[in-house]
């Protein structure tokens, strides 16, 4: 059976939930621990998929307004009542938060065996369920690589999505098969890669929105009233540059050792926009060395650049 044809309960067998015998086969009661920006977009998608989602938490009046708006009728209960109400627990919850809210789970006997849990956490793999999985809980992390603001486009975005998996060997056919009903691509994570795939991920698409508002931000000290006009054509064009061409696609002064023109870049912004030199000095020295491993820059040629770049930082710094 292709994996998309699967169901959850074909996977697991009969014995390994508590859905009613009249349910619908697929249907298992899920419980959302967070239902913030993730975890309520994630519990519709599974409501959409045809299961029954039960119960919900979340602490603050934005979590409650989203639960209502994309669960509909859900109750929001504390924590270890969601477990209890839920075949499939749906952990949605800051990193740092994560490890504490499963172990006090587990010290007040929450969890019980023939429970699946997920968190979606990118920094975490399977370690950090480890209370649960020790009473007898089948443990997933997935996912989504993508990113979520709270508006009303987040559940679309979910569509074709891919998920970073990581499970025990014999648990990716759940796990896969879950990330496909919620509309996703799943794509295996090893446990020990978990940290260096998120920070790649944090990488692309967090310090990429800062460029952008850093770069807006200076066009409109430089008079340009609608910065977003002059950036999108710009900044989509580079995008589908660096995904294709990786480092052949870059551009711009530093790739062509043009150390005068970044000497001056680092002058205007000393003097108008201070806060933005050490920004620049960091990502211009990193596009400097992957011109020159890329072949795009000779070494000589970077020389004159690095040292521009060095002279700047070493003025950022300040004495030590």
């Amino acid at each position: 059976m292709p994996a998309s044809r699967r169901t959850v309960r074909s996977l697991l067998g009969p014995a390994r939930t508590h859905a009613r015998a009249s349910d619908a086969p697929a249907r298992l009661r899920v419980g959302v621990i967070g239902a913030g920006r993730v975890g309520a977009v994630l519990g519709a998608a599974l409501a959409a998929a045809g299961h029954d989602v039960v119960a919900a938490s979340g602490l603050s009046a934005a979590s409650a307004e989203r639960a209502a708006r994309l669960l509909p009728g859900v109750p929001l209960l504390p924590a270890d009542a969601v477990v209890a109400a839920a075949d499939l627990v749906v952990l949605a919850v800051p990193d740092d938060t994560l490890a504490g809210l499963v172990s006090g789970l587990a010290e007040t006997g929450a969890w019980r065996a023939g429970q699946l849990v997920l968190h979606t956490s990118g920094a975490h793999g399977l370690a950090v369920l480890a209370p649960a999985e020790e009473a007898g809980v089948l443990a997933l992390a997935l996912h989504p690589a993508m990113t979520f603001t709270g508006a009303p486009e987040d559940a679309e975005r979910l569509d074709g999505a891919p998920f970073g998996v990581t499970s025990r060997p014999e648990h990716r056919p759940v796990a896969e098969t879950l990330v496909l009903e919620m509309g996703g691509e799943p794509f295996f994570v090893a446990e020990a890669d978990r940290p260096l795939y998120h920070a790649a991920l944090v990488t692309g698409a967090n310090h990429l929105v800062t460029l952008v508002a850093e770069a807006a931000d200076l066009l409109r000290t430089a008079g340009v009233a609608e910065p977003g006009r002059v950036l999108g054509p710009l900044l989509t064009a580079a995008l589908d540059n660096g995904l294709r061409r990786g480092d052949r696609g870059l551009t711009g002064p530093v790739s062509r050792g043009d150390a005068g023109t970044v000497a001056h870049h680092l002058r205007t912004l000393g003097e108008r926009a201070p806060g933005s030199v050490a920004a620049y000095v960091a990502m211009a020295q990193r596009t400097a060395e992957r011109a020159v491993t890329a072949g795009r820059l000779r070494p000589h040629d970077a020389a004159p650049v690095l040292d521009v770049l060095a002279a700047a930082h070493d003025d950022v710094a300040g004495p030590r």
